[in-house]
């Protein structure tokens, strides 16, 4: 019996499908065009070619004949189209009808963060999402490099505020940070404490890798007095969390968000040296298309992460299929 058709497979193979998949696959079926799809979707081809590779994957069947010309259903995609049209109709006439509290919050929410965000933003509220959201599949990827979240499937990312893609909509998530340089008491006690940047090329310093793998300048100052630099050290983490732990070992100074080390300068096992030269930085930003509509559980998340963070809540969200 065919996959797609067996009772016993059903439900594992649709809790590994998202429903957006689904409706892109009908959508260039009955278009017969990616391009086309895309338009009437307000994606990218790009995105809704990632997205019917991704359902033909977790199917294991071809849904879609391509040639350089034309795109057709296969015999398969031809009766899942069939099948999923009436569906959609069905779900359609369903949400038009319901009017419950916390209706729409059904479904998977996925959203890509990188790891600072996840440590410090959505690790402490996601407690609380869980019983509002209880209905809710939510995923979070943990992902350094650049990533184009609607190519790649998701619903929001998170990055600081000026790496937010110019056509995404952005909406701060806390106010502005602080990046400082710290050390263990006992690599102080040992080499004693810088009281300039010069007289950091006196010390070890833990290097920095960014999300593409560049190594990053130290920066110090604000406004027309900030600068950066290179800094010596023969150790280059990644990881935040790994050069935290290699800074409290006393392996050597480390540059790293205030906000990230709050509690280790609270016990003592870190302490903040350079403090004048403390170097601004910009706020934990979410961030979504403007082409796509909006998980109606996004609005909950984001105001959950922004009361915690002691900013207010927001009345709701851009989408593009309301006026």
């Amino acid at each position: 019996m065919n996959a797609i058709h067996s009772s016993s497979d059903c439900y594992f193979t649709m809790n590994r499908i998202d429903f957006a998949d689904l409706q892109v696959f009908l959508n260039v079926a009955r278009c017969r065009s990616f391009k086309l799809a895309a338009i009437e979707l307000g994606l990218t081809p790009s995105a809704v070619s990632h997205a019917i590779r991704r359902l033909e994957t977790r199917l294991g069947a071809r849904l879609l004949n391509r040639t350089s010309r034309a795109v057709s259903a296969t015999a398969l995609g031809i009766d899942l189209a069939e099948r999923l049209a009436g569906g959609f109709d069905t779900i359609g006439a369903a949400l038009e009808t319901l009017n419950a509290p916390g209706s729409g919050r059904f479904g998977e929410l996925r959203i890509n963060v990188f790891s600072d965000a996840a440590h410090q933003l959505i690790a402490p509220i996601l407690p609380l999402f869980v019983m509002r959201c209880a209905e809710v599949r939510l995923t979070i990827v943990v992902d350094e490099r650049p990533v184009d979240i609607t190519a790649e499937g998701f619903d929001a990312g998170m990055r600081y505020g000026h790496l937010v893609p110019e056509d995404m909509i952005a909406v701060p998530l806390t106010g502005p940070q602080r990046w400082i340089v710290v050390a263990s008491p006992a690599y102080l006690h040992q080499h004693g404490t810088p009281e300039t940047p010069a007289e950091l090329k006196q010390h070890t310093c833990i290097q920095l890798l960014l999300g593409n793998n560049a190594g990053f300048r130290w920066e110090f100052g604000a406004g027309e007095q900030a600068f950066s630099m290179s800094v010596p050290g023969l150790i280059t983490i990644k990881d935040t969390a790994t050069t935290i732990t290699a800074a409290k070992a006393g392996i050597g100074l480390a540059y790293v968000l205030e906000s990230r080390v709050a509690s280790e300068l609270a016990e003592g096992s870190l302490v903040s040296v350079l403090n004048s030269w403390a170097s601004p930085g910009e706020p934990f930003h979410i961030y979504y298309s403007s082409r796509r509509y909006v998980h109606p559980a996004l609005r909950e998340f984001i105001n959950i992460v922004r009361q915690h963070n002691g900013l207010q809540s927001l009345p709701a969200l851009n989408n593009p299929t309301e006026s």
